[in-house]
């Protein structure tokens, strides 16, 4: 049976956190903006909000009729529970966490609508600032000259950082799905199979248990040093051989939305050259060691000091992917919440027991290509728990 996957009051409880951060920042209201339909990079504060995700695909133009399809608005109000504006009709009201929704064919004029309704003016924060489209925003701002916009992308994120023991449950749950689905990936990838045929094969298992994927990249041989073989898919179908380095990420909401993204690397037969050998489990150690220096108290930055004396240690060259992604893994939540890297982290960013978050590292070497792993775990009193349990390595 379909179902939310939280109750009524985990959400009550989500609310509550969100209007207290509006309350210290001075903020009466809010507008959370989303697009969902396909997209996971910024559905999270709707989702985690309401349970709303659109089934709407957007269009590459708004027409006469249609506009600013796949996006969603949250009003939020001290006092009141939040009211859903979107783009869908006929949603079903029994998976919404409020009973406040609208349904607009243009969900930019049915969140202007609404304020003018609530008579609402001065400071109103505006969180999704950073995934709203100019063209929407000027036309918001246009019809709004009595609100002064604040910029308030981390409102709702803020109170997403800490989650609750359901949350973890439902990353236990998808750590499993996604260890099922990965395990098939790396195991057809040593016996030789195309990356397209693996990732089918794998998606099918993710599928079966209720795992929606986001992303799949893969490369080998020739072009191991690149992120993927071929960029517009994520995957080829071209043969993997024997000896071939290949590697290999999945990521997608296994669970309720929830996202994991555990990443291999390893050799096609699982029979390494030295070099080989050196540039896999090399990276392996990188990613471990962070991983045990995880624990609750820990400064972020402190993990990504030992991360980058690793790599340092296994020789590791910071170029390609390892210079695109200057980090050492992030916070596990509805798509990445924040990062483990130094200029990319707040100084006095700290773990607490419960967080779920991930530890990753690329590793570089010349003529040999890229390695890439990632782990997702929970950081408990005394370590980590793992979640996504496919090997780190096949030989």
């Amino acid at each position: 049976m379909v179902d939310m996957y939280f109750p009524k009051e985990e959400y009550e409880q989500r609310w509550a956190k969100v209007l207290a951060n509006m309350k210290k920042q001075g903020f009466d209201t809010a507008v959370v903006w989303g697009r969902s339909a396909g997209s996971f990079d910024r559905c999270g504060d709707v989702l985690y909000l309401t349970n709303f995700y659109s089934g709407h695909s957007a269009h590459e133009y708004d027409t006469p009729i249609w506009q600013a399809r796949s996006y969603a608005a949250v009003i939020l109000q001290q006092g009141q529970d939040p009211e859903l504006h979107t783009d869908e009709a006929g949603y079903p009201e029994d998976l919404l966490a409020t009973r406040r929704h609208r349904w607009h064919m243009d969900p930019i004029k049915g969140v202007i609508d609404a304020l003018k309704e609530r008579k609402v003016k001065g400071r109103v924060a505006m969180v999704g600032a950073d995934t709203l489209p100019a063209k929407y925003w000027r036309q918001l701002e246009k019809a709004t000259p009595e609100i002064e916009w604040v910029d308030a992308d981390k409102l709702v994120l803020d109170a997403r950082r800490k989650q609750s023991p359901r949350e973890l449950d439902c990353l236990r749950e998808g750590g499993e799905i996604v260890t099922r689905a990965m395990d098939i990936l790396m195991k057809n990838l040593v016996m030789g199979k195309t990356e397209a045929e693996s990732v089918g094969l794998a998606t099918a298992e993710a599928m079966k248990y209720g795992g929606s994927i986001a992303y799949i990249r893969c490369s080998h041989g020739d072009r191991a040093q690149y992120w993927t073989r071929d960029p517009l898919t994520g995957y080829s179908t071209d043969p993997v051989k024997q000896g071939d380095l290949v590697r290999a990420w999945f990521m997608g909401p296994m669970k309720a939305g929830y996202f994991l993204d555990p990443g291999r690397t390893t050799v096609c037969g699982a029979k390494p050259s030295n070099a080989q050998r050196d540039l896999v489990e090399g990276c392996v150690a990188i990613v471990e060691g962070v991983m045990a220096a995880m624990k609750p108290g820990v400064k972020v930055r402190e993990l990504a000091r030992i991360g980058r004396e690793l790599q340092k240690k296994h020789g590791g060259q910071i170029e390609g992917a390892a210079e695109q992604w200057p980090l050492f893994g992030h916070r596990q939540g509805m798509f990445w919440d924040s990062w483990i890297g130094d200029e990319i982290t707040d100084a006095d960013d700290v773990f607490e027991e419960g967080t779920a978050c991930s530890s990753e590292a690329f590793l570089i070497h010349e003529s040999v290509g890229l390695a890439g792993f990632e782990q997702n775990v929970i950081i408990t009193k005394t370590g980590v728990e793992i979640l996504t349990k496919t090997p780190m390595i096949f030989w």
